[in-house]
């Protein structure tokens, strides 16, 4: 993989790659937006590309001169970058929910010797928000006096929590959700279609109602299905099984309408339960409005959506999306997992039919 195989970050990339062509790389990059959207993989690419023993990188190179834009994918240098073996090129991700001193000291330790192999020393900061305030104070000294020939790519889903000290002194590229074409894209080239997505927990069958629907076959409906629900950001459903996650959605969706004990584990399912509650609600509102199946981003789960907002009226709904999503808005404060279980069931009780509970 190199630059030129990141789809549908074409902005990003042009950016990078112009950059590149006139010799004006930064000291320090601040790769910005949503989760799943190819930073990363941009961030490691572009690793490769300057380090690329063929093509070398040249500072002198023209603009014009196409021979100076990307990874070759081949070489030992780019091999190794991607085996994340290459003695210039460090990885640093959080541990435990936060990046601590000891991994900047390490990021220190590293950009102060000289390129061994390469000719940039890069360190890729995964989650660069996650630094804790000591590690933050540490790592602004390595910003403002930046080694000769190094690059820092600090990758963020979070930017507004790194402090404005480190943000600015970085050139910041915009990462955006993917259009569903490309998102598609991404998900069919690391995706081998399986079974139809008809979880007996969620209670999902295929609507007869809808002619688009009929024409689908059962994989390209369960694609259709990975595809809306990756919300643009492909990378979530290649990193894990998306389908699998919504149906451990609906089963405690079920258990908190039958007031059952909460069952989020973290902070972490607390805030991604809620992102798929919204969809749902989401899809109940255009199923209300609209009647159209085939506009629902759970799309295979049509009958099971009808069934269960069939005693809600809209204003109903669109006040209860409102109420979870500034309910999801508050979970940066640590709220109380049982409490917040038990006044969320309180509120979907009163809007969903139990009756499909």
């Amino acid at each position: 993989m190199a630059l030129r195989d990141v789809i549908g970050q074409d902005k990003a990339i042009n950016i990078l790659l112009r950059t590149g062509r006139r010799g004006r790389i930064p000291s320090a990059y601040l790769f910005a937006g949503e989760s799943g959207i190819g930073k990363k993989f941009t961030a490691l690419n572009l690793a490769k590309a300057l380090n690329c023993l063929t093509p070398p990188f040249s500072r002198d190179a023209e603009v014009t001169d196409s021979r100076f834009t990307d990874a070759c994918d081949e070489c030992p240098s780019c091999r190794k970058t991607d085996s994340g073996v290459h003695p210039d090129v460090l990885f640093i991700s959080p541990e435990g929910g936060q990046i601590r001193i000891e991994e900047i000291r390490a990021v220190d330790d590293m950009l102060s010797l000289k390129a061994f192999e390469g000719r940039y020393k890069i360190v890729i900061v995964d989650d660069a928000d996650t630094m804790n305030q000591y590690a933050a104070n540490a790592f602004l000294k390595t910003l403002e006096e930046p080694p000769e020939d190094s690059l820092i790519i600090l990758v963020s889903s979070n930017p507004g929590r790194l402090a404005d000290t480190i943000r600015s002194r970085c050139s910041r590229i915009n990462f955006t959700p993917l259009p569903q074409d490309a998102c598609k894209r991404v998900i069919e080239k690391t995706i081998t279609p399986g079974p139809a997505a008809r979880s007996k927990k969620a209670g999902g069958t295929l609507s007869p109602q809808a002619d688009a629907l009929k024409s689908l076959s059962d994989e390209g409906l369960r694609l259709l299905t990975i595809v809306r629900l990756s919300m643009g950001r492909p990378g979530n459903a290649v990193s894990g099984d998306i389908i699998e996650e919504r149906a451990w959605f609906i089963d405690l969706l079920k258990g908190m309408l039958n007031a059952e004990k909460d069952g989020w584990a973290s902070k972490e399912e607390m805030e991604r339960w809620f992102d798929l509650i919204l969809i749902l609600f989401r899809d109940m509102a255009v199923l209300k409005v609209t009647g159209d199946e085939t506009k629902l981003i759970n799309i295979d789960l049509a009958d099971y959506i009808r069934k269960i907002s069939s005693s809600a009226g809209i204003k109903v709904i669109i006040e209860n999306y409102r109420e979870l999503n500034t309910l999801k808005g508050y979970l940066t404060f640590n709220l109380n997992k049982s409490l917040t279980w038990n006044y969320t069931g309180s509120l979907l009780r009163k809007t969903m039919d139990m009756t499909h509970a």
